[in-house]
């Protein structure tokens, strides 16, 4: 059985994943792991740059959730869609209950800051990111990114 079916994600053949994952470090994981397992299904496998985009992006975003927007009891959202038109592009969205503590775009880090880098890494990977209010309470933290000219195997 896929790692999706187990944790009841995912349509076949659908351009959108949700669900919601604990406000832990294995709760990221999976989360990663889901958004690999999905953009697999879109025809990017593993081993893809995009697929390893997707996969880089939803760790950040995900432990970031985990680490500075957990609320006791309160889980975090992860949605996935693909987006064919205008041109294709992968949108990751990570919500979590917390309205304060929003990520700011990153400056210039010095080898001896022991922070901070995680944002600058959404900021190369990503065609573009940012932040919304998520009603009723909380944030989201999008990213888009566009898939590699690869060739896509089954869809």
């Amino acid at each position: 059985m896929s790692l999706l079916a187990q944790l009841g994600l995912g349509q076949p053949g659908g351009h959108v994943l949700t669900s919601q994952f604990p406000s832990t470090p294995r709760g990221a994981r999976l989360a990663r792991r889901g958004a690999v397992q999905q953009v697999a299904e879109w025809g990017y496998p593993p081993a893809s740059d995009t697929s390893c985009t997707v996969a880089l992006l939803v760790a950040e975003l995900a432990s970031n959730a985990v680490r500075h927007g957990r609320v006791p009891g309160r889980d975090f959202r992860l949605r996935l869609t693909l987006r064919e038109e205008p041109t294709q592009t992968i949108r990751i969205e990570v919500s979590d209950s917390r309205e304060e503590r929003l990520p700011i775009k990153p400056s210039a880090t010095s080898p001896d800051d022991e922070a901070g880098r995680g944002l600058l890494l959404v900021e190369l990977l990503a065609t573009d990111w940012g932040t919304e209010p998520r009603e009723p309470v909380g944030k989201t933290v999008w990213a888009e990114c566009a898939p590699e000219e690869e060739r896509r195997h089954g869809t």
